[in-house]
């Protein structure tokens, strides 16, 4: 049986744990440009754990933006430090993206996949062996 993983915000206020956790063996990286501003760098990393298996607890906040897509993306934060920690959109079905920043689990993980690699800045070179994407 899989263990989870626990990971918490800058300020360790807000935790996050995910049942199954050490099944998750790679990463995404997006380069969308909302993923950049909540990031506040050129692209963000994050998994997709399914909702029922994740548990985030503490001083969280949430705000809802309208993506390029239309749909409605819910950001999850600490509402102490401002740690970015979740986010959720009817895209991910059953599932949220959950910023892989916040576990020393994912360090070692390799990337997957990049998205949006339409925004991706110039300066920056594609994951080798990562799947491109241009959209989600």
């Amino acid at each position: 049986m899989s263990e989870a993983i626990k990971g918490q915000c800058l300020c360790g206020e807000t935790t996050i744990t995910i049942e199954n956790g050490d099944s998750f063996k790679n990463q995404i990286l997006c380069h969308c440009w909302d993923c950049k501003q909540t990031s506040g760098s050129a692209f963000s990393t994050n998994i997709l754990a399914p909702v029922k298996d994740t548990k985030i607890e503490g001083p969280v906040k949430e705000f809802g933006v309208k993506a390029l897509s239309g749909n409605t993306v819910t950001r999850v934060f600490c509402g102490n430090c401002g740690s970015a920690i979740s986010h959720r959109s009817v895209a991910f079905g059953e599932s949220a993206a959950i910023q892989t920043g916040n576990f020393r689990y994912f360090a070692d993980k390799p990337v997957a996949a990049e998205l949006f690699t339409k925004d991706r800045w110039t300066g920056l070179v594609a994951v080798e062996g990562a799947a491109q994407l241009n959209t989600a």
